[in-house]
């Protein structure tokens, strides 16, 4: 394990950062891995990137080889040593393993498409795809219609009147490692990229780790076969959310327009957690 970067206060206490970040407290146990001990973690948990190379963290080569490519192709992360954003990367690979290399397999196939059509633009799939990647929140929950509520920015119908029903049917997860950066230094207005995930009763109960494997299985199956626009990602004010500050337990806190934009006409919904 590495020591906290001087001058780096936003990893101070990292094992307890932000609440939305609650799941990522195994990796953190013993203090802020480096990368020996983050292949130590792959290589125990048997991790492969999308092209089935065996997942293996790496300082950035100095090349031209892309991100996606060099992942898909050689199972190598590039991650900057003592970078909280490439740590947060790194972390979310080892919590959301399926997931995460589904995101590159289709990274790698929508690469090859446009290359064959001779189009040099990334493209509506991978601009979402790499949006949920950065700032992806997956809400998991019983209660599909909170989730319409959200979507409709009736944030004081979600949030202060059925608060203690969003907090007994409703998960929120940080996908996003780039959120999980900027959680660490909070601002006004910080949002996230939502998907919605109907889970069932039994899955709110079950232990973090068994419910954390469950969600990854569905989201690699949704990323590998799904079509995507970033349209499809819901805005969510991650400062919002129950637990993210105390700041929000009192009602008017869903009043600031900065970040709680008014109520919406809901429009048809394209959402791949709603097909």
């Amino acid at each position: 394990m590495s020591a906290v970067p001087q001058g780096d206060t936003a990893l101070h206490n990292f094992s307890t950062l932000h609440p939305l970040s609650g799941f990522l407290a195994p990796w953190l146990a013993e203090g802020v891995p480096d990368i020996e001990a983050l292949n130590a973690f792959a290589a125990a948990r048997g991790i492969r990137a999308g092209g089935g190379s065996p997942l293996c963290f790496v300082a950035p080569p100095d090349d031209a080889e892309g991100y996606e490519e060099r992942a898909y192709r050689r199972g190598e992360v590039a991650t900057r040593p003592g970078n909280r954003h490439d740590l947060f990367n790194a972390l979310i690979w080892l919590a959301f393993p399926f997931a995460k290399a589904a995101l590159n397999r289709r990274h790698h196939r929508a690469l090859v498409e446009a290359r064959a059509a001779g189009c040099a633009r990334r493209g509506a799939v991978r601009d979402a795809l790499t949006q949920f990647d950065e700032c992806g929140v997956i809400v998991a929950g019983t209660a599909p219609d909170l989730w319409q509520a959200l979507r409709a920015h009736r944030w004081h119908l979600a949030f202060v009147e059925r608060r203690a029903e969003l907090l007994r049917t409703t998960r929120f997860i940080v996908f996003g490692h780039a959120s999980h950066d900027a959680l660490a230094a909070p601002f006004v207005g910080l949002c996230g990229k939502a998907l919605f995930v109907e889970v069932s009763s039994t899955w709110l109960d079950l232990p973090p780790a068994q419910s954390l494997d469950q969600l990854d299985a569905r989201l690699a199956a949704l990323f590998d076969t799904g079509e995507f626009s970033p349209r499809d990602w819901q805005p969510l004010p991650l400062l919002g959310i129950p637990g993210a500050t105390s700041d929000n337990e009192q009602p008017d806190y869903y009043a600031d327009t900065r970040q709680f934009r008014p109520p919406r006409t809901m429009s048809p919904g394209s959402s791949p957690g709603n097909r």
